[in-house]
C-alpha cells in the first residue's frame, strides 16, 4: 500500500517520543520490490528471480510545486491522491517487468509477437492485467454491495426504507467496508501477495528506522515497528469510512429528489454520481489521515487503532533481502532531493524503440545534453543507422541492458566519445580517453586544407597533436598517391600513448615525438599544422560539463587571453617552415584576426569558415 508523503508522521506510544528525525518521504511494496518518493524523486529497487537487484529513478516534480493553488486544503488531498495514485501504478507495471529474470532464450511466441507487432509482449500482458484488475474492483466494490444491498431491499424493503432511504445506502457502504476486509484476508492466501506485503512491512521499518535517527543497516530495520500513520491502507480504511456517509447522503438526496423510477437508470446516475463524488471523498479523507498522523494525543488513538490493525493484515515482517531493497530504495529517494545531480536510473527491460528513444530524448534535454548523443548510443548500440531509428522494433533485454548502461554514464557528465573509447574523425576511427580532447568537426577543416595543399615529397610537422587524429589522417590520405612523411609532437607523454595506438590502428606513417612545440624538432616542413590549447585560462571553469571536467586542461588552457601557444609558435616558426611552406592553424571564434597579427611577416594569409561562417581556420604562407 502507498505511504503518503505528508508533514510530520508521528507514532503512538512509546515508539512517539523517540521520532526526532521526521520525513516527507512515502513508499509503496511493489512487484518484489519497493518504492519510495520524495520531493523530487523516487527510486523502486526490485529483486529479481535470480536474486540481482535492479533500480529505477526517475526526477518528479510534485504538482504543489507547479501550481501553488493546488496546495489548498482539500485540494491538495485530491491532487496527491491521484498523483500518488499514477505513480504507485506506474511504479507496480514497471517492477513486474523488471521482477523477471533475463531469459537467455525467449519464447517463440514472445518473439513472434516483436517481430510481427512491433510491440513487447510484457506490455500486452500488461494491458491485459490492468483491465481485469479494474474490471474486478469494479465487481467487487460497486456492483457486489449493490446487489447484497439489493437482496436485503427485496426481503425487507419497509425496514431500510426502501431504496432511496439512508438506510439503504449506509447498508451498501457497510457492504463495501466488508467486502474490503474480506479481501484482504483472500489475499493472505496467495503467496506472490503474502509476499508483497513483506515488502510493505519493509517498507514501513525503513522509514521509522530513519525517523528515529539510527543509520540504516539491516539489523536496526529489523527491530523498528511495520506500522506507520501514513500508510496507504489506512488511508483506504477512512475513504471507505467517509464515502459510506457521503454516499448514503447524496444518494439518499437523489433517491428523494432525483429518483427517474427506472431501477437501470437509478443505478447508472447513481454510480456516475459516486464517480464525481470520489474526489470529495479523498480530499476529507487526506485531511484526517494528515491531522492524525501529526497528532501525538492518547485521546486520537482509538481513531488510529483500524488503521493499525489493517495494517496487521497488510505488512508481514521481512526478511534480510527485502529490507536491503527497501533501504537502497530509500537512500536513493533521499539523495536525489539532495543532489540535483543525483542521476536517474532504469528498469532493464524489453520495450518499443520510439519508447525509449523518446525517453532518453527527454531526459538529454531536460539534463543539458545534445538529443544526438541519444541517437548515437541507439545507433552503435544497435548497429543501424541513425536514420533508421525512427522505424519500429523491439529493444531486447539484452540490448537494453547496454543501452541503459551508456545512457547513465553519459548522464554522468563523461562525454559520449570517452564513453565509447573511440570516434570517428575524417572517415578513421580514432581512439580516445580523459587523457585527450576528442576531435571536434571543425578540426576536419584543417586537415581538409593540410591535404588539399601536399605536394609529392613533401614533410608535415602537427603540433600539439593529441589524440594523433589529424596527424594519422593527414598520413593516410596523402598515402593514397603521395609520398609525403608525416612528424606528430606533443608535450604530454600520456596523449603520445593514445596517439601511438592510433598510428597502429590505422597503420599510418606517422613518427612520434615527445616534445614542448619545437623543442625536440629538427628540420624544416612544407607544411606545420597545430591546433593548440586556446581556451583563455579564465573561461575554462565556465565551459560545458563535459569539457571543464573530463577533457585534459594541458590541452585546453590557452594562457590569459588563449593567444600564449600561437605567440610562441610565432617565435620560431621561421626557423622550422621551408621557403613557401604553409602554416595551418585552428583558432577559436573570436580569436582568427588577433592571431593573424602575430604573423606579420608572413608572405600571404587567409580565413577559412566553418559550415556555422565562424573563423576556424588560418592558412599561412612563409
Amino acid at each position: 500500500m502507498l505511504l503518503f508523503a505528508v508533514f510530520r508522521p508521528t507514532r503512538h506510544g512509546d515508539e512517539m517520543k523517540k521520532k526526532r528525525n521526521y520525513t516527507y518521504i512515502g513508499g509503496q511494496a511493489v512487484i518484489q520490490g519497493v518504492m519510495m518518493r520524495g520531493k523530487s524523486g523516487m527510486a523502486t529497487v526490485v529483486r529479481d528471480d535470480k536474486g540481482e537487484l535492479h533500480m529505477e529513478a526517475k526526477r518528479i516534480c510534485l504538482p504543489g510545486e507547479k501550481h501553488k493553488w493546488m496546495r489548498f486544503v482539500f485540494l491538495r488531498g485530491v491532487v496527491n491522491f491521484f498523483y500518488s495514485f499514477v505513480l504507485g501504478m506506474q511504479s507496480l507495471l514497471r517492477s513486474s517487468e523488471a521482477a523477471v529474470a533475463e531469459e537467455e532464450d525467449p519464447p517463440k511466441l514472445n518473439r513472434w509477437v516483436a517481430e510481427k507487432w512491433k510491440v513487447s509482449f510484457s506490455d500486452i500482458v500488461t494491458v491485459i492485467s490492468v483491465a481485469f484488475g479494474v474490471a474486478i474492483a469494479l465487481a467487487l466494490f460497486l456492483f457486489l454491495p449493490y446487489y447484497f444491498t439489493e437482496l436485503i431491499a427485496d426481503a425487507a424493503p419497509n425496514a431500510i426504507g426502501g431504496r432511496s432511504g439512508l438506510w439503504y445506502n449506509l447498508i451498501e457502504g457497510g457492504f463495501r467496508l466488508v467486502i474490503f476486509i474480506g479481501y484482504i484476508f483472500f489475499t493472505l492466501i496467495f503467496r506472490s501477495l503474502r509476499e508483497t506485503y513483506c515488502y510493505h512491512g519493509a517498507e514501513h521499518k525503513t522509514i521509522n528506522c530513519y525517523e528515529h535517527e539510527l543509520p540504516l543497516t539491516v539489523d536496526n530495520v529489523k527491530q523498528c515497528s511495520r506500522m506507520h500513520d501514513r500508510c496507504g491502507t489506512t488511508f483506504i480504511f477512512i475513504v471507505l469510512i467517509i464515502s459510506i456517509f457521503i454516499f448514503a447522503l447524496f444518494g439518499w438526496l437523489l433517491g428523494r429528489y432525483i429518483q427517474t423510477g427506472n431501477t437501470t437508470a437509478d443505478f447508472f446516475l447513481v454510480f456516475f454520481i459516486k464517480i464525481l463524488l470520489l474526489p470529495v471523498v479523498a480530499g476529507i479523507s487526506y485531511e484526517i489521515l494528515r491531522l492524525l498522523a501529526r497528532t501525538q494525543s492518547i485521546l486520537v488513538l482509538p481513531l488510529k487503532a483500524p488503521g493499525y490493525l489493517l495494517q496487521k493484515l497488510t505488512t508481514r515482517e521481512p526478511d534480510e533481502e527485502m529490507i536491503e531493497c527497501a533501504i537502497l530504495a530509500f537512500q536513493k529517494a533521499l539523495e536525489m532531493d539532495h543532489d540535483p545531480e543525483s542521476p536517474e536510473k532504469l528498469f532493464v527491460t524489453e520495450t518499443k524503440l520510439s519508447k525509449l528513444s523518446a525517453m532518453m530524448n527527454r531526459v538529454f534535454e531536460e539534463r543539458g545534453i545534445d538529443r544526438s548523443d541519444a541517437e548515437w548510443i541507439l545507433s552503435l548500440t544497435l548497429g543501424i543507422p541513425r536514420s533508421e531509428l525512427r522505424t519500429e522494433r523491439v529493444v531486447t533485454r539484452r540490448e537494453c541492458d547496454k543501452i541503459l548502461h551508456l545512457f547513465e554514464e553519459r548522464l554522468t557528465g563523461r562525454p559520449l566519445w570517452y564513453i565509447f573509447g573511440n570516434t570517428d574523425f575524417y572517415g578513421y576511427p580514432i581512439e580516445v580517453d580523459e587523457r585527450v580532447l576528442i576531435p571536434r568537426p571543425e578540426t576536419e577543416i584543417l586537415v581538409q586544407q593540410a591535404v588539399s595543399a601536399l605536394q609529392e615529397g613533401d614533410s608535415v610537422l602537427d603540433l600539439c597533436t593529441g589524440s594523433g587524429a589529424v596527424a594519422v589522417a593527414i598520413a593516410c590520405e596523402a598515402a593514397k598517391d603521395k609520398n609525403v612523411t608525416v612528424v606528430a609532437t606533443d608535450i604530454s607523454e600520456e596523449a603520445l600513448e593514445v596517439a601511438r595506438k592510433n598510428v597502429r590502428a590505422n597503420k599510418a606513417n606517422v613518427v612520434l615525438i615527445r616534445s614542448d612545440l619545437f623543442e625536440n624538432v629538427r628540420g624544416r616542413f612544407n607544411i606545420i599544422t597545430a591546433n593548440p590549447p586556446y581556451i583563455p585560462s579564465g573561461e575554462i571553469d565556465s565551459l560545458q560539463r563535459e569539457i571543464r571536467d573530463f577533457e585534459p586542461r594541458l590541452a585546453l588552457d590557452g594562457g590569459e587571453d588563449g593567444l600564449d601557444f600561437y605567440r610562441r609558435i610565432a617565435a620560431k616558426i621561421n626557423r622550422y617552415i621551408a621557403r613557401g611552406g604553409m602554416l595551418i592553424l585552428e583558432c577559436g571564434e573570436d580569436q582568427a584576426q588577433a592571431v593573424l597579427k602575430l604573423f606579420s611577416r608572413c608572405d600571404y594569409a587567409m580565413v577559412v569558415k566553418d559550415l556555422e561562417g565562424k573563423e576556424r581556420v588560418l592558412k599561412i604562407v612563409f
